[in-house]
């Protein structure tokens, strides 16, 4: 959800690669129902594996819970979001999850992107 939202709210202002430490084998449907609630479809999406070498392109690192699963290299920014799990959980569940998402990841636009509007790609793997 953070990397969809953030491909959707960005634009081409900040790359985005979405993995985790420990992917499912597809979207949970909850979660891809949720997103299409506020306009944005991730039904194609395939979970990837969050691999040393998308972190090491990265200038930022969002993790979400997934601790020493994920690989650290000295000089990137790293947050770690802690949110509810979706897994398992139906779209009422989600709901306030993804908005929590949102709300998050609006701000970190807000605090990566130059206020004069010149163009800055920023790579974040976002891991789970």
């Amino acid at each position: 959800m953070a990397a969809a939202f953030l491909t959707h709210l960005a634009g081409d202002r900040i790359e985005v690669r979405s993995a985790g430490s420990a992917p499912a084998k597809h979207v949970n449907p909850a979660v891809v129902e949720a997103m299409a609630e506020v306009g944005i479809d991730i039904a194609a999406e395939v979970p990837k594996v969050l691999t040393a070498e998308a972190v090491q392109a990265s200038d930022v690192v969002i993790t979400m819970g997934c601790g020493d699963a994920c690989p650290y290299f000295p000089g990137k920014t790293y947050l770690d979001w802690k949110l509810d799990d979706p897994a398992g959980q139906g779209a009422a569940a989600i709901r306030p999850i993804r908005d929590e998402i949102q709300t998050r990841v609006q701000s970190l636009i807000s605090e990566l992107t130059p206020t004069d509007r010149t163009s800055r790609v920023l790579r974040l793997p976002f891991s789970s």
